[in-house]
């Protein structure tokens, strides 16, 4: 497998890109370093002071559909086109992405799952993030030079994005399993919520993986063989077709980019996930067990 198309690469090769100045248009490095309100953190403003050299700042929530009153919904084919040519990402250019969370990875997989989404095979996730990055002890930056504008096309591909009315469509013909990667205790109905007028619970039928158990303490990708036990384990067949879901549609691309390295490449989004449906669906499809419990007591 060429470069071009890992789903993973490492610090020390990116540090080797960087090393020898081979940043540019044919290898884009992204920031995509977004954070909950209850986090207190300001990607943008963090990599202002510190990135790794020569890469761009990717917004989620720029990146999106202004028109939709859930978070960075999928934005339109040319509105993407646009805003990553604006970054200097051509049809040729490999994107890696990263963000700076604690966890290792957090919102990097998001856009990782985009640029497949709109037809851009050659995107990689930095394993470990800038996390490991900095652990290992490679240059950082506070310098930011604009890239020159490239060409971009974008061409989106449907079929991996799930609406309202799939997800409530499938509770009765149950054509794809839906895996919620939020904390178990979230799912189960028993934590709240980080947005406020949103109950915790869960989509009837799914199952939980939780989106931190992808990956290592030290905030490494899980081995494929270590993510197919896990998969096996959650009760999910890598052989049928599996739908992702979270709070807002972001740590969602977590399980997408696990089992995509298990040789499972087609995984979907439900792009308006937990925060959508809890808005939209009749209570009897919000399933919590505390919820469960109020009403037999």
């Amino acid at each position: 497998m060429g470069l071009q198309s890992q789903a993973l690469v490492s610090a020390k090769w990116l540090a080797n890109m960087v090393n020898r100045n081979l940043v540019g248009p044919r290898l884009r490095v992204l920031d995509t370093s977004w954070y909950l309100p209850m986090m207190k953190r300001d990607g943008k403003k963090e990599f202002t002071r510190s990135h790794i050299p020569g890469a761009s700042f990717f917004d989620i929530d720029d990146c999106s559909d202004r028109n939709s009153k859930f978070d960075h919904t999928i934005p339109t084919e040319q509105f993407f086109a646009d805003y990553v040519g604006n970054l200097g990402i051509g049809d040729d250019s490999h994107v890696v992405v990263y963000d700076a969370s604690d966890f290792g990875a957090f919102s990097c997989t998001r856009v990782w799952w985009m640029f497949r989404l709109y037809g851009h095979p050659q995107v990689s996730v930095l394993n470990g993030g800038f996390r490991d990055w900095v652990r290992e002890g490679y240059p950082v930056s506070s310098t930011y030079t604009r890239p020159e504008a490239a060409r971009f096309t974008a061409t989106m591909n449907r079929s991996w994005v799930k609406s309202f009315e799939d997800i409530s469509e499938n509770i009765a013909t149950q054509r794809f399993q839906v895996v919620d990667v939020r904390p178990r205790e979230r799912f189960r109905g028993r934590e709240p919520e980080p947005r406020e007028g949103v109950d915790p619970g869960h989509i009837p039928g799914s199952k939980c993986m939780p989106f931190l158990e992808f990956l290592e303490e030290d905030g490494m990708m899980l081995s494929t063989e270590k993510l197919k036990k896990f998969f096996e384990e959650s009760g999910v067949d890598l052989n049928k077709p599996i739908c992702g879901s979270c709070g807002s549609g972001v740590t969602a691309c977590h399980m997408v980019l696990a089992a995509h390295l298990c040789g499972a490449p087609g995984a979907t989004v439900y792009d308006g996930s937990w925060y959508e449906w809890f808005s939209k669906a009749p209570p009897e499809h919000v399933v919590s067990e505390v919820k469960r419990k109020l009403t037999k007591g």
